[in-house]
């Protein structure tokens, strides 16, 4: 094998490594005709073209000027294809999904990807991999335990993990090497949070608290200014601690950071609230050496999120917002345009019923889905379209299509 050396993510790098890629698998330009086909939408491009909004029949479509495919995951999906075109007779395996989406997670399956999932306790069985395999880490990226790993397998790897991610995981690993806690605003069961995690277990005295949302992060707050009781914040934060963790040493010194696809605002007010308890308890001469704040908010979510607040400016009369239902970047979309119109979170195009003018979509804070009639109001209206980062152009398109077939117009006179 090559000689390797570690990059600023801790990952092994080397030109020559050919079982070890993670700068692409050099086919980009044989693969591009294949992805602009499968994921491109000449009419999202339309409306794009002009200024994000275009008017059918009674139908006033707003796309908000951020939407959809982002860097990273475009990214991921190149590698995957890139891998199947270099690999053709190879064994492929993704460890997980590589984004959020059912469309482009169901096209990898199509084309002989096999996807592992992990068990209740998001352990990975990689017992049945071997040397002449070929392993895709999705875009989240995978646990420092899991990619040691696979790396002692000698299987060939595809390294997609998205650059913002590796960012957040080059903060923990410095708060962890300097001595402060990680404080991570995210959700423990993700697979990114759960990586980012990892890494401060790099460092023998590395410790993590996650955080869900501003309510758990008042808690720690709380603690810190010696107002808490160590058994109930024990009891609540059983699952989002590294092992050993004492509230009463390790949230001494603390660094913040978050799982890249929250609420940039929420984010930003976790890491203030922390900072004034640590000046609350210690004194404010004492912030240099006791907080580390880092801005470690992905800029494709940030655009994404500010793109539907400049919307919600002048809020459409409805809002359809197009991402898988477990992609946490699309549901904080949601939840913004909630906050400023009827808002639906559909998982692909095909939840649109233009048969029988209903609509399936998931309702804010919950976890099912519902089926409801007769959700276009008569006469003119306006209609707000957003998707998370991992929601092709296509499945927006699709989306437009169906909204205006369902109001009995041929979307075919726009092209």
């Amino acid at each position: 094998m090559a000689k390797q050396t570690l990059s600023a993510g801790g990952r092994k790098t080397s030109t020559a490594d050919e079982r070890y890629y993670r700068r692409g698998l050099g086919l980009k330009k044989e693969i591009q005709p294949v992805i602009d086909f499968e994921y491109g939408s000449a009419i999202v491009s339309l409306i794009r073209e002009r200024d994000f909004e275009l008017q059918a029949g009674r139908i006033r479509l707003r796309l908000a000027k951020s939407s959809g495919f982002c860097y990273g995951v475009d990214r991921a999906v190149d590698y995957a294809y890139e891998s199947r075109r270099k690999f053709p007779d190879r064994r492929i395996l993704l460890v997980g999904e590589i984004i959020h989406n059912p469309h482009v997670n169901r096209r990898l399956q199509e084309m002989e990807i096999e996807f592992l999932y992990p068990s209740e306790t998001g352990e990975f069985d990689f017992s049945g991999i071997t040397v002449d395999d070929v392993v895709i880490i999705p875009a989240f990226g995978v646990t420092l335990h899991d990619f040691e790993a696979l790396r002692a397998l000698d299987c060939v790897l595809v390294d997609t993990t998205c650059g913002s991610v590796l960012n957040v995981w080059k903060r923990v690993d410095g708060y962890a090497r300097e001595g402060f806690t990680s404080i991570i605003h995210g959700k423990y069961w993700h697979e990114e949070t759960r990586a980012t995690s990892s890494q401060v277990l790099k460092h023998d005295d590395g410790k993590f608290l996650i955080v869900r949302d501003m309510e758990q992060a008042l808690l720690v707050c709380a603690y810190i200014r010696g107002e808490g009781e160590r058994e109930s914040f024990m009891r609540t934060f059983a699952e989002s601690v590294s092992h050993g963790f004492d509230p009463d040493l390790h949230l001494e010194k603390i660094g913040v950071a978050n799982q890249t696809t929250m609420l940039a605002s929420e984010s930003l007010a976790i890491a203030a609230k922390l900072g004034e308890s640590i000046a609350d308890r210690w004194g404010s001469e004492e912030m240099p050496d006791r907080f580390r704040s880092f801005d470690t908010i992905c800029s494709a979510t940030q655009k994404r999120q500010d793109a539907v607040k400049d919307m919600m400016q002048d809020p459409p009369d409805l809002m359809v917002v197009i991402g898988g239902y477990n992609s946490s970047n699309t549901n904080q979309l949601a939840y913004l345009c909630s906050q400023h119109t009827t808002t639906y979170h559909i998982e692909d195009a095909a939840c649109i019923d233009t048969v029988r003018g209903r609509i399936t979509h998931k309702p804010l804070g919950t976890d099912e889905t519902v089926t409801e009639a007769a959700w276009l109001p008569d006469g003119n209206v306006s209609i707000g379209i957003t998707a998370g980062a991992s929601t092709p152009n296509s499945k927006l398109g699709e989306a437009v299509e169906r909204i205006l077939r369902g109001v009995g117009y041929d979307p075919s006179r726009l092209l």
